[in-house]
């Protein structure tokens, strides 16, 4: 029931910057609703952020005489806590909330999210809920190639195994626990989502992981089962609709790899039925997420390149390309992704190095990263064995030879390009600096 008044809470918030203020009041009502029936003896410590929401919605309804009475209500509240401020305290429940809500944003937000669920358990160092939350962002920051969380054990592991010892039938920790040790204790992981799914068989948030769970299992049509009845439940979630769409990708590639026996055309069919279906989905999981779900929509990027919609295609990555203040492995996937579409679809090699160079500048050590090193490699030496004089390539190699630290063949690389390319302006600055830097 937790899960369901921080869901209202942030439905309420989505809603009234949508303008839909008074569907965010009920959205509210729900949760205080909700927070009463579950929590009555802490009501007072689960209900702040609710009614902080209260007077910012009314706020912006221009009712100022209910946005009095709610800071009231808040003032009465935190009278009780000796540390807080006059119209919130922070204390554990309030820093868990804090925490869920960055969570729910962009992956730039995880570290904050991270530092709030530390502080939470703190002060309540067996609160099953913060640990949830503490352990599912370690969990996300481990899939980053270039965190410290990915470098050492999966911490995420032993705090999910927390959770389930303070509070076995917490089915969220079952599921996400479940995907952690999926390819290593593959038994374990079977029967935790069994289980997940016996005891909330109509939480969303454990029928889009243990989905998820089975896809990766290669079971693509239990996986579209329980997408779909989570879709009944929450049938705008965004992480649900690319889930299915995913879902479609994984039979298509299906098909592709291995196609059926039976007439051509009907495969063709096929084929383009489940790409449609596919491309449905994606469109519904970016809808009014412009600047948000950078990996949704690369994904529907890429099924217009299959579809040929090259305008569409460019349209998002000329748009991804403009964000700013992302993660530092998100910026190096849009480059990558954008690069291999000039490469492969628009058959722009120059293009397709710009991309790449973009994204090795990035200083942050990923996969992605590599990838578009391995790229630039393979196209300047391919362009440098049809023409010894392409300049761009040999500005390629001075650059990478300059990253690895190798001065002296930079500058070679650099010289060379500028016979053929006088006045470059950018080989000619990288020639200045490093000889700047052999003096100093």
């Amino acid at each position: 029931m937790t899960y369901q008044a921080r869901s209202y809470n942030h439905l309420a918030f989505i809603n009234c910057l949508q303008g839909n203020c008074e569907e965010a009041i009920r959205n509210l009502k729900e949760a205080e609703k909700l927070l009463w029936e579950n929590h009555e003896g802490e009501f007072d410590k689960r209900i702040i952020v609710t009614y902080r929401n209260y007077a910012w919605v009314y706020y912006h309804m221009g009712q100022l005489a209910k946005v009095q009475s709610y800071l009231d209500k808040l003032e009465r509240i935190c009278q009780q806590f000796p540390d807080a401020s006059r119209y919130t305290a922070m204390i554990p429940e309030v820093y868990g909330e804090k925490g869920w809500a960055l969570l729910s944003c962009n992956s730039q937000c995880y570290e904050d999210a991270m530092e709030c669920f530390k502080k939470a358990l703190v002060e309540e160092p067996d609160n099953t809920d913060c640990i949830v939350g503490y352990a599912t962002v370690l969990s996300r920051l481990e899939r980053f190639s270039g965190t410290p969380e990915n470098q050492g054990p999966r911490e995420s592991v032993k705090q999910f195994r927390r959770v389930l010892e303070l509070d076995p039938d917490n089915s969220v920790a079952m599921v996400q626990l479940a995907l952690k040790l999926q390819f290593h204790q593959s038994a374990e992981a079977l029967n935790l989502v069994e289980q997940a799914l016996q005891t909330s068989p109509n939480l969303p948030y454990v029928l889009r992981y243990a989905a998820k769970f089975y896809r990766r299992a290669r079971d693509v049509e239990k996986a579209m089962e329980l997408l779909e009845r989570g879709l009944e439940i929450t049938p705008h979630s965004a992480f649900l609709h690319h889930q299915i769409g995913v879902c479609y990708r994984t039979k298509f590639d299906q098909l592709t790899t291995f196609p059926d026996k039976g007439p051509r055309n009907a495969a063709l069919q096929r084929k383009a039925q489940l790409i449609k279906l596919c491309k449905h989905h994606f469109q519904k999981a970016t809808e009014n997420r412009q600047c948000t779900s950078i990996h949704i929509h690369l994904d529907l990027a890429a099924i217009y390149s299959l579809t040929k919609e090259h305008h569409k295609a460019k349209e998002i990555y000329n748009h991804l390309l403009t964000l700013e203040g992302i993660r530092p492995e998100n910026k190096q996937a849009i480059c990558l992704q954008a690069g291999l579409f000039e490469l492969n679809h628009m058959k722009s090699e120059s293009n397709a190095i710009n991309h790449f160079l973009v994204g090795i500048k990035v200083n942050y050590d990923s996969i992605e990263q590599k990838q578009c090193r391995k790229n630039l490699e393979k196209i300047a030496g391919r362009r440098l064995r049809r023409n010894r004089r392409e300049s761009k390539a040999l500005g390629v190699f001075g650059f990478l030879s300059q990253l690895d630290g190798e001065r002296c063949e930079a500058i070679q690389y650099f010289e060379r390009a500028l016979e053929f390319d006088p006045g470059n302006e950018e080989y000619l600055s990288a020639l200045r600096e490093l000889r700047l830097s052999h003096r100093g």
